[in-house]
């Protein structure tokens, strides 16, 4: 039986149309964190012309490849194992990066590691979009991210909504500068940014 998140239907249409916009010159992408699989093959259904790589810790390869097999997609690679601190990175250099709903649920040791490792494989010219709730000048956007907030600090002290400005930061460091900040429903954004040439 597939592995199956509600909120990856609810989310995948206004993501996708993001990602029309923001990969229309990509051809390689590293999702980080596939999760279920349901995005990667919602995704690279829908934007052929991508050659979209899925990764995840170890544990989550299983649902990942049940989705992948079921969609049978030429387009759509087998999970790549990937802990952003414990595993090594791809040695291939993508031209975009996705990743979905990650950098609160990690500790921010490991938001640290994930920009470090965007900058090894990320291609000049090439794109990052990180999609999720962010807090801006250390502010919630709303209530409800409030709310999720404290229950993410419950579940781990060491996870939580983070900055954006500590975000745009670590993005700087690794050689990339904010091309979009997209509003997105149920006070989410995607943050995109471009690795300079």
């Amino acid at each position: 039986m597939k592995p199956y998140a509600e909120s990856c239907d609810q989310n995948r249409d206004p993501i996708l149309a993001v990602l029309r916009e923001e990969f229309t010159a990509c051809r390689t992408i590293l999702e980080i964190g596939s999760g279920t699989g349901q995005h990667a093959v919602y995704f690279a259904r829908h934007l052929p012309h991508l050659d979209w790589q899925t990764s995840d810790c170890r544990e989550y390869h299983t649902g990942i490849l049940a989705w992948l097999e079921e969609a049978g997609l030429p387009n759509v690679r087998p999970p790549l194992a990937l802990d952003v601190r414990r595993n090594a990175w791809p040695t291939q250099e993508f031209d975009g990066v996705f990743s979905a709903n990650t950098v609160h649920i990690m500790g921010w040791e490991e938001v640290e590691a994930m920009f470090a490792g965007i900058d090894r494989i990320l291609a000049a010219r090439g794109r990052f979009c990180l999609y999720g709730p962010f807090n801006y000048q250390g502010r919630y956007t709303s209530d409800s991210n409030e709310r999720f907030d404290q229950w993410l600090k419950a579940r781990d002290p060491r996870s939580g909504i983070r900055n954006f400005e500590d975000l745009d930061a670590l993005a700087r460091a690794a050689g990339m500068r904010l091309l979009q900040d997209h509003a997105m429903p149920a006070n989410n954004r995607t943050l995109v940014w471009e690795k300079d040439g």
